[in-house]
């Protein structure tokens, strides 16, 4: 068939794009503002890009219109709709489907779904979990909201039949490993999107709050992952975060599945020893080791969650650990993107206040109590920009010696809520409502054996760039 998909350019429609390539539909898409490394990915599939949501592309003439949640019936102040697109596919009577929807009736019917769900750690914990499944020989099909460098691709479907297979009478269903997130679906559609999934290895990897422009309070989210329970079948497995209160809430709600849980001392699966070379606990008992690259707390429960959730499919802990020395991360997850004057410039996702804290922490830990870190962050996300989180800003920058933030977009004070950290010149943290003066405020800070991480869940501004460019010259 011919799809359409508004919204081509976020990472789960930009993957749900591949996947329909890949399965020889032919693809459109349209978008505002495109940024890689979306954009480039698309583009190499031959994947053709429209800017705008124009009304014009009806004459594309789809089999169906995929819709992003990014599009809504908002009106601009001139009273003209935002997405004219989608006002003139519901004029005309024109078939139209949500990205899950269409997803769970066109991929995953009849496949072992893996879900990982999680406020925090979602798409390390999928590259993680695909890595160890394509490592265990079981070509698993993916969708992962970001790029793991293990496969330079965040989407693809994946063997047609399980290369090796498993019991009970799915054992030989293929596997499809998916990011299973709790935003909502579409405009039409207010459940979260991990709803549609119906997996049979469901793996709840932690639960804060978030996303505070849908959701009113945590229990309003719990509600949510409970729907997710809801649907995991009775040979199923939910795979729990053992340390955390909101998921023990979640599963006494009722579950109805086999449960195995990870991270406290007495849970199934556990970790003894630094985050770079611990060894895992299986049910108390040592069995493995994992030794790589990657670092912080945040990173060994995304570890032990993955070889949780690949044992439930056949995977031997030892194999899984194993395969796990050979992870490389994910694009933009504590991404070096190069060294000018022994000053080194990342670039990581961090939006939300905890995660900013355990990424900071990570790389504290491996430097050591004497580098000097500077973090560069902007509050992008929905939930940051209406400042629902501000009061934890301080203790979420804490690890870092310096902190710049980006202010454009904000109505609120920035520099207020970082009070506690001293702001202004020559203090501990500095605010800019533009990126050339905060590019300026950290050249005129940085200094050689500087580690600069630059977090955002947006291209900001191309920042990371104009610090390596710049950084030279100073």
């Amino acid at each position: 068939m011919h799809i359409h998909i508004l919204g081509i350019c976020g990472t789960f429609m930009g993957g749900l794009a591949a996947l329909a390539r890949e399965a020889g539909h032919k693809v459109t898409g349209c978008d505002a503002g495109v940024y890689p490394p979306m954009s480039d990915q698309l583009r190499a599939l031959g994947i053709e890009l429209i800017e705008g949501f124009g009304a014009d592309q009806l004459a594309l003439q789809p089999d169906v219109f995929v819709v992003g949640n990014v599009v809504s019936r908002a009106r601009l102040a001139d009273g003209s709709p935002k997405f004219p697109l989608m006002e003139a596919i519901l004029d005309a009577g024109l078939p139209y489907t949500s990205g899950p929807q269409w997803l769970a009736e066109q991929v995953l019917q009849g496949r072992h779904v893996l879900a990982v769900a999680g406020t925090h750690g979602k798409t390390t914990t999928t590259s993680m979990l695909a890595w160890i499944l394509e490592s265990a020989g079981q070509q698993p099909g993916f969708l992962i909201g970001g790029v793991p460098l293990n496969f330079g691709v965040s989407a693809r479907l994946g063997a047609t039949q399980r290369p090796r297979a498993g019991e009970g009478p799915l054992g030989h269903s293929p596997l499809f490993v998916i990011e299973a997130d709790e935003y909502d679906t579409a405009f039409f559609d207010k459940r979260s999107k991990f709803v549609h999934y119906r997996p049979r290895t469901a793996v709840l990897n932690n639960l804060e709050f978030d996303h505070a422009d849908i959701f009113d309070d945590l229990a309003a989210i719990e509600r949510q992952f409970h729907h997710l329970v809801r649907t995991v079948p009775p040979s199923g497995r939910v795979v729990i975060n053992g340390l955390e209160e909101s998921l023990t809430r979640v599963l006494h709600a009722g579950c109805w599945s086999q449960v195995s849980s990870f991270g406290a001392a007495v849970s199934d699966f556990s970790a003894q020893g630094d985050p770079q070379a611990f060894d895992v606990l299986h049910q108390g008992e040592a069995v493995a080791r994992v030794q790589w690259g990657l670092t912080g707390v945040h990173n060994q429960l995304n570890a032990l969650a993955s070889i949780a959730a690949a044992h439930h499919v056949g995977v031997p802990v030892q194999q899984a650990a194993q395969a796990l020395a050979d992870f490389q991360n994910v694009k933009r997850r504590m991404e070096l993107r190069g060294t000018v004057g022994n000053i080194a410039v990342y670039d990581d996702f961090a939006h939300h206040p905890t995660a900013l804290r355990t990424t900071l922490d990570g790389l504290r830990r491996s430097l050591g109590p004497d580098a000097r870190i500077l973090a560069v962050f902007e509050p992008r996300s929905n939930t940051m920009k209406l400042g629902a989180m501000k009061s934890q800003l301080p203790w979420a920058l804490e690890p870092a010696n310096l902190v710049f933030c980006h202010t454009a977009g904000l109505d609120w004070d920035a520099a207020q809520a970082l009070a506690p950290l001293g702001v202004g010149p020559g203090q501990r943290a500095q605010t800019a409502a533009d990126i050339g003066t905060l590019v300026n405020q950290v050249l005129q800070a940085a200094q050689p054996g500087d580690h600069i991480v630059c977090m955002s869940n947006g291209g900001f501004g191309g920042v990371h760039e104009r610090l390596l460019h710049s950084l030279p010259k100073q």
